[in-house]
C-alpha cells in the first residue's frame, strides 16, 4: 500500500498589511529552498507531535510506504501572493505525478488560506489535485481548527479531519487517526459518507478554546458521540474570523460508515449544540491598566498572564505592538516580561552592543500604526541568544523551531525578550532560551490568544484576555467586512437557524 503526502498550509489575516511570499514558506517550512520531500520530511516530522509526525507512524502502524512530497508552512500573515501560490501547488502536482499510481493521498492544509485570486485556497488545492488523480482514489485532508471550510472541500474530500483541541495538542493524534482511517477505506474495511453543514456563526479565539466552557463540554460531548457505532470521525471548526471571505465562521462534518442518514442526524445534533452555546462564544476583555492593578492588589498569588492576542502573530499580527509595554512602563512596574516583541533592528541593535551595554533603541511599532508606536527608551542587554529551541510543552513537542536573533533587554523593572523572527509564544523554551524563567515572573504579557494556555497556562494563577487594539482583536465592530456572508450572528442579531 502506497500512500502519498504533501501540503501547503497557511492562516490569512486579510486585514494584515504584510503580503505572505514563497520567501516566507521557506524560511518557515525548515525544508530548504525547494520545499523538499522524502527524507528531508521524514527527518524533520518524525516523533514529534505534528500533522506529518501522526502520518509517519499511521502509515507504519497500517503496512503503508508513506511518500511524503511537500508541507510547506509559513506562519500567518497576510494574502499569499498568487504566483507563489502558484509555484508552491504547481511543485507538489508535479512530484505527486511522478509517483503515481498511489493507494490514497493525505493533505495537511490549514483550512483559512487566503491568495490574490482565491477566497478558498484549499478549495482550489483540492481541485487541482482531484483533476490529476481522479475521482476515486481515496484522498482524507486534516485541517486547522480554525478552518473556513467550504462546501466544495467537503465534496472533494473523502474525509476531512480537523484538530478537536485549541491551544493545538492534538496534531499527531489527528494525523495519525488520517493515516489509519484512509489505510481501512483503501482495504475496502469502511465506506465513509460525509455530511457538512456551516452554520451563520462567527467566534473569536479566546472562547474557542477547549479548555474553556463552552467548547471543552462541547468537544466532550463530540468524542463521545465517535464512540458511537457507524461514526468513524467527527470535526467541528470553529473558522478563522479575521479572513474577510465569504464561507468565514464555524462549520460542522460527521463522518458515518455507509449510512448517510446517521450521518445527517448526528451532524445536525452537533450543529444544534453549537448554535445553542452562540452566546457562550463571546469575549470578556480586560485592560493592561486593570490587570496592573490586579497584580500589585494580589502580590503573593504567583504568576498572572495577560493575553494581548490583539497582537498575536499566530493569527497574523505584527506582535510588535507597544500599548501594554507602555503602560506597565508609565506604572514603574516591577518583575514583569513581556515576549515576544518582533522587532529585528532591535534585536540586531542588542547583539551588536553585547551582553551588559544601556542602549537607546526605538523598540515595536513599526509595522503598522495599529499596535501602538515605537517606545524611544534606554534598555540594559541583559541576555543574548541564536534563537534556536526545541517545542518542550505539548504543543509541536520535539520539533526544532527558531526565532532567530534574541535579546532580553531590560527596561525599568521590565524584561522584553525581542525577536528577529515573527513567532507567537506557545511555549515556554521560546522564553527560557532567552534568559527568562516565566514561573518566577509576577505579569507576563504574552503576545498570544489561546496557544500559550498549552505549555504557559499551567504556570499561571490568573489569565486575563487582553482589551488591546490590533488586527487579531477579537472584538467583531473593529472589521469592515465587505465578501463575508450575510446575516451571521453576532454581527446580525436577528438570525435564525436552521
Amino acid at each position: 500500500m502506497r500512500i502519498a503526502s504533501g501540503g501547503i498550509h497557511h492562516e490569512t489575516n486579510t486585514f494584515a498589511s504584510t503580503p505572505t511570499t514563497l520567501t516566507d514558506f521557506v524560511r518557515d517550512s525548515g525544508c530548504g529552498p525547494d520545499l523538499a520531500g522524502g527524507e528531508t520530511i521524514l527527518k524533520r516530522y518524525r516523533g514529534t507531535g505534528t500533522i506529518h509526525g501522526g502520518y509517519i507512524d499511521g502509515a507504519e502502524a497500517a503496512g503503508a510506504e508513506l511518500l511524503p512530497l511537500m508541507c510547506g508552512k509559513a506562519g500567518p500573515s497576510g494574502i499569499v501572493n498568487q504566483e507563489s501560490f502558484r509555484t508552491m501547488l504547481d511543485r507538489f502536482l508535479f512530484r505527486l505525478e511522478e509517483v503515481l499510481p498511489v493507494d490514497g493521498l493525505l493533505l495537511d492544509l490549514h483550512g483559512a488560506m487566503v491568495t490574490e485570486e482565491h477566497q478558498d485556497a484549499e478549495g482550489a488545492i483540492l481541485e487541482a489535485t482531484r483533476n490529476l488523480v481522479g475521482p476515486d482514489l481515496p484522498l482524507i485532508v486534516t485541517l486547522d481548527l480554525h478552518a473556513n471550510i467550504t462546501s466544495k472541500m467537503a465534496k472533494l474530500a473523502n474525509v476531512i479531519i480537523g484538530y478537536d483541541s485549541y491551544p493545538h495538542v492534538d496534531m499527531y493524534e489527528r494525523g495519525r487517526e488520517a493515516a489509519l482511517l484512509l489505510a481501512r477505506i483503501i482495504r475496502a474495511e469502511v465506506s465513509p459518507v460525509q455530511i457538512y453543514r456551516q452554520l451563520p456563526l462567527i467566534t473569536t479565539p479566546p472562547m474557542q478554546c477547549t479548555l474553556r466552557e463552552p467548547m471543552e463540554t462541547i468537544m466532550r460531548r463530540l468524542h463521545q458521540m465517535e464512540s458511537e457505532l457507524g461514526i468513524l470521525t467527527a470535526t467541528v471548526s470553529m473558522g478563522f474570523p479575521f479572513a474577510d471571505v465569504e464561507d468565514a465562521g464555524v462549520s460542522v462534518l460527521v463522518t458515518a460508515d455507509g449510512d448517510e442518514e446517521l450521518a445527517i442526524h448526528k451532524a445536525d445534533e452537533v450543529a444544534g449544540w453549537l448554535w445553542s452555546a452562540r452566546d457562550e462564544l463571546q469575549p470578556t476583555l480586560t485592560t493592561i491598566e486593570d490587570v496592573i492593578r490586579f497584580v500589585n492588589e494580589h502580590p503573593d498569588d504567583g504568576l498572572t498572564i495577560f493575553a494581548d492576542g490583539s497582537d498575536n502573530p499566530g493569527g497574523g499580527a505584527p506582535s510588535d505592538g507597544t500599548i501594554a509595554l507602555q503602560a506597565m512602563i508609565d506604572a514603574d512596574f516591577q518583575d514583569g516580561v513581556v515576549g515576544i516583541l518582533y522587532d529585528p533592528e532591535t534585536a540586531s541593535q542588542a547583539h551588536d552592543a553585547g551582553v551588559g551595554a544601556t542602549i537607546a533603541v526605538r523598540l515595536g511599532g513599526k509595522t503598522d500604526d495599529r499596535h501602538g508606536s515605537p517606545l524611544q527608551v534606554d534598555a540594559y542587554v541583559k541576555t543574548l541568544s541564536d534563537g534556536a529551541f526545541v517545542f518542550r510543552g505539548p504543543m509541536s513537542r520535539g520539533l526544532e523551531g527558531n526565532i532567530g536573533l534574541t535579546a532580553t533587554l531590560k527596561i525599568g523593572g521590565i524584561e522584553v525578550v525581542v525577536s528577529s523572527q515573527r513567532k507567537q509564544c506557545s511555549d515556554a523554551e521560546m522564553l527560557r532560551i532567552a534568559g527568562v524563567e516565566p514561573s518566577h515572573r509576577r505579569l507576563l504579557v504574552v503576545k498570544s490568544a489561546v496557544h500559550f494556555r498549552a505549555d504557559l497556562g499551567p504556570l499561571a494563577a490568573h489569565i486575563f484576555d487582553a482589551d488591546t487594539p490590533g488586527i487579531h482583536r477579537p472584538d467583531f465592530s473593529m472589521y469592515k467586512y465587505e465578501n463575508l456572508r450575510r446575516p451571521i450572528y453576532p454581527l446580525n442579531e436577528e438570525v435564525t437557524w436552521p
